[in-house]
């Protein structure tokens, strides 16, 4: 029997696999997760320190911005310059004492275990959300596995499950959700449902337009309405990834779920004194909650709701 074959027959040996695989995959989301945001603001600034310096040099440019041209003409080069920051370098390593994180202390869990969740130089206490996000990682990596067993729509899930949860964390940390995962998820879920991995092509295009549309409708409607912007852009571009990748009909399932749980969680966040009412509470996480149900249980979930009705 060759490997591909013990796989497709053995679901407990793929779930354990997908285990392992979602502790790594882990451990690299919460460098994603940290390093993401700042990666981008590095080039927001840049940008930003061009264009500033352009406008500067034309006729109709504010006399403020006239008077630190030089400035701007030095920034631009100067942030270009700066030393590599991406998902590879630098290598990890503690924010306080600089002590650089070797592959003995970078194993998901254990390393946190082994370390007493303490830097191994200065000792300074480690964010208990680093393991927490590898085992929660772990954990949805192996039902994906169990769910789907060996096939491409385990593939499917298993990147859609990852980015998810990044996603998720990026959101509710800096109420950001990057392009950089969202508008690359909506396409792998076209591509991966060109051969039906989760759903049919035709549902997963609907889906995609549907889930942008559907939010959209509602920031305007409510922006209309207040004078204030609701959610941001990237919320649409999240739910049309879900749309994407489970199709049109889980959409439902998705928005009432990730509205119930956003609404009971900040209203007890706004009971409990802990969030202010005038504090935008990221949407994104409920969002990402709600799609990884969607992902498991939709068609369960679809079934009751179309029985209560």
């Amino acid at each position: 029997m060759s490997t591909f074959q013990m796989l497709a027959h053995s679901p407990g040996l793929f779930a354990c696999i997908c285990l392992l695989l979602g502790l790594l995959m882990g451990s690299f989301l919460n460098v994603v997760i940290h390093r993401l945001p700042v990666m981008l603001r590095r080039d927001w600034r840049q940008q930003s320190a061009e264009i500033l310096s352009e406008w500067s040099a034309e006729k109709d440019a504010p006399g403020e911005l006239v008077q630190v041209r030089t400035g701007l003409e030095k920034l631009g080069p100067a942030l270009a310059a700066a030393p590599a920051y991406n998902l590879i370098a630098p290598r990890s390593a503690c924010p306080r004492c600089g002590h650089r994180i070797g592959a003995l202390q970078n194993i998901p869990v254990v390393s946190y275990l082994v370390l007493r969740g303490r830097c191994a130089g200065c000792k300074t206490r480690i964010s208990p959300r680093y393991p927490v996000v590898e085992a929660f990682t772990g954990l949805v990596s192996a039902y994906v596995g169990w769910r789907f067993g060996f096939s491409l729509a385990a593939l499917a899930g298993l990147l859609f499950a990852w980015a998810l949860i990044a996603a998720a964390v990026i959101d509710f940390d800096t109420q950001l959700l990057p392009d950089d995962i969202t508008l690359p998820l909506t396409w792998l879920g076209l591509l991966f449902n060109l051969w039906g991995a989760l759903t049919t092509l035709e549902a997963a295009v609907i889906g995609a337009i549907a889930g942008y549309l559907a939010l959209w409708s509602v920031y305007w409607a409510f922006k209309l309405a207040t004078g204030k912007e609701g959610m941001g852009f990237g919320d649409f571009k999240l739910l049309a990834a879900i749309g994407a990748f489970l199709g049109w009909k889980m959409l439902p399932a998705v928005i009432l779920l990730s509205s119930l749980v956003g609404a009971v969680v900040g209203i007890g966040l706004i009971a409990l004194a802990r969030h202010g009412r005038n504090i935008p509470i990221p949407f994104g996480p409920y969002l990402a909650a709600a799609g990884l149900l969607a992902l498991f249980f939709g068609e369960d979930i679809n079934r009751a709701y179309l029985q209560l009705l």
